[in-house]
């Protein structure tokens, strides 16, 4: 498996999921089977069949978990020293030239993005046309509604 790219924040958010998930969801669906199974018959059982399935979920989370903290690349934005250069976990400010609307992302990994939270993914189109971009810039970045221009005002590790 290749290395996955994470701040070091959503390092810290997998590891939260990945220990409740074993320590308070695998136990209680193992409990939820125990208690459907003692109902008797498997073959009509909604309860057993409900909870098997959420075993089955959460047994692929954890895995998928694990391998993606156990190929992570973590990345320090704080420890970063780009030359103002926009890279992995970045914080970007920029301008839509056409709105004129100020906008902040932070460029992460997949998992951490959010766009609510102004998180960026950086296989978006956003994150692909700013990376190795500074301060001053414009670029052009292919969004659904059509071709939108961006200045980066600044460009920051935080």
């Amino acid at each position: 498996m290749s290395s996955v790219p994470l701040t070091k924040r959503g390092a810290e958010l997998l590891k939260e999921e990945l220990v409740r998930l074993k320590t308070k969801e695998r136990p209680a669906v193992i409990n939820a089977i125990a208690e459907a199974r003692a109902q008797g018959d498997l073959s009509e059982n909604a309860e057993y069949d409900a909870a098997k399935e959420r075993q089955s979920f959460i047994e692929g989370r954890i895995a998928d978990l694990e391998g993606k903290l156990g190929a992570a690349q973590i990345i320090d934005p704080v420890l970063l020293d780009a030359d103002g250069r926009i890279v992995f976990g970045s914080t970007v400010f920029l301008e839509d030239l056409e709105a004129g609307d100020k906008v902040t992302y932070q460029i992460v990994g997949v998992d951490e993005a959010d766009i609510k939270k102004s998180k960026v993914s950086i296989t978006s189109p956003i994150a692909r046309a700013l990376i190795g971009k500074s301060a001053g810039d414009v670029v052009e970045v292919q969004a659904p509604s059509g071709v939108r221009e961006y200045e980066v005002l600044d460009v920051r590790y935080i």
